[in-house]
């Protein structure tokens, strides 16, 4: 029989991943303009349905079918899930399973929750120009082109997290470099918001601001902890690493804000939070607990660089710093894991440079961080070009939308309606 205590253990876990993606509509809706709130959380919530579907359909098997001997892509043997209920019923039986712990259709929910919450973080790079119709064709394409074989190449033995060696616990490369990176080269694509550069984009809703990050903080437990696969002492350190991260970075950032404006802010200390947690990702399950507090320290300089200085240098407009967090701050992590892994925990035969002296997995990590950067980004620019010349060559709203807003041209709703008489 499957074991009942780790069974329940990734059962609460895919839930608290699926959390995330609620919980990042909240963040990036109360980072958004007032005319624009509807329409960045409603980008967010739509992957929860094109990926539910997608996933099912072709990403699952295109991920984790086959036999792993491909080093570029899963299979196809396991469309719409065939073959999951097959252990479902087998678990009814007197033997259960032999090899696994838990029922793989329980594994099949948790990577689909996965795919949600990183397909989900695109949308932060494009907040208030792009057509809705658009954005969802996109991302039905990126869901099963460009995910599945980076998630087979970094988890299913494929190129990077096999034949490499690259370690990523969590999601570095998969999730969050992959995201921030597609984020982008969509932005690019899409050109800058109307009044760039010349007006203060301010967050219209600190309150949602602090509730998202809250929450995706809390599912982040069922992120990291979960990628053990098991209730054990892996997770343990999964979770405690998942605590001290974000809570190191979260000071460093408050710090940096007062140093260089005058004020440490909520937003910042949110955003301090959420580079911690992207940091340790990939490295949550593979470095000891200093090491963490470590890695929390130095990914918010970075990511501030990249959010206050480097996007108004290079002037790409990264609308919700999707890029600047998510992408910079998984870039930081991967290395990171090369210099402080354990050489125990590590899934490999190499451990990190600061104990062993070995480049060897250092040397994987940036392989691996490099690879994801050339296929994401060639793949993305290309279904965005095709994306684009379906949408009568432009992916962007009309300029008296994005005046207006799009909430109330692209939707026809409101977040704060001024109602008159009765309801």
């Amino acid at each position: 029989m499957y074991d009942q205590g780790t069974t329940a253990f990734m059962i609460v876990c895919t839930m608290l991943v699926f959390l995330m993606t609620p919980a990042l509509a909240f963040f990036y809706g109360g980072l958004a303009r007032r005319k624009n709130v509807v329409n960045t959380m409603f980008m967010v919530i739509a992957v929860l349905g094109v990926v539910g579907v997608s996933w099912m359909v072709a990403g699952w098997s295109l991920a984790y079918g086959g036999d792993g001997s491909n080093p570029f892509i899963g299979g196809f043997d396991q469309f719409f899930c065939m073959g999951a209920l097959d252990g479902v019923l087998e678990s009814l039986g007197v033997e259960g399973s032999e090899y696994a712990s838990y029922p793989g259709i329980v594994d099949i929910g948790f990577q689909m929750a996965f795919a949600m919450i990183t397909i989900a973080i695109i949308t932060g790079s494009l907040a208030g120009r792009m057509k809705f119709g658009a954005l969802v064709a996109f991302i039905a394409l990126w869901s099963i082109l460009v995910y599945p074989p980076l998630a087979h190449m970094v988890w299913g033995g494929g190129l990077i997290g096999g034949t490499i060696g690259a370690l990523d616990f969590a999601g570095g490369d998969v999730v969050h470099i992959s995201s921030g990176l597609t984020g982008l080269v969509l932005c690019i694509l899409l050109g800058k918001r109307k009044g760039f550069g010349m007006m203060n984009y301010r967050p219209h809703n600190i309150p949602y601001i602090v509730l998202g990050a809250g929450l995706l903080w809390f599912g982040w437990f069922g992120f990291n902890a979960g990628s053990a696969f098991a209730a054990d002492g892996i997770a343990g350190l999964a979770l405690i690493n998942t605590m001290v991260a974000p809570a190191a970075a979260m000071v460093c950032w408050m710090i940096i804000d007062r140093i260089r404006t005058g004020h440490a802010t909520l937003v910042g200390a949110c955003t301090g939070i959420i580079a911690g947690l992207v940091a340790i990702t990939p490295a949550a399950g593979f470095v000891d607990v200093w090491a963490a507090v470590v890695m929390g320290l130095i990914v918010s300089p970075v990511c501030y660089f990249a959010i206050a200085w480097l996007k108004p240098k290079l002037g790409y407009d990264d609308a919700l710093d999707a890029f600047g967090c998510h992408c910079v701050g998984g870039i930081v992590g991967g290395i990171l894991t090369g210099l402080f892994c354990v050489p125990e925990l590590s899934w490999t035969e190499f451990g990190g440079l600061l104990y062993t002296g070995d480049p060897t997995l250092l040397i994987a990590q940036v392989e691996g961080i490099l690879i994801t950067v050339v296929f994401v980004a060639a793949a993305s620019a290309i279904l965005g070009l095709i994306v684009k010349a379906c949408c009568k060559g432009s992916l962007r709203a009309d300029a008296s939308e994005e005046s207006e807003g799009l909430d109330a041209r692209q939707h026809g709703e409101s977040a704060y309606p001024a109602f008159n008489g009765l309801d």
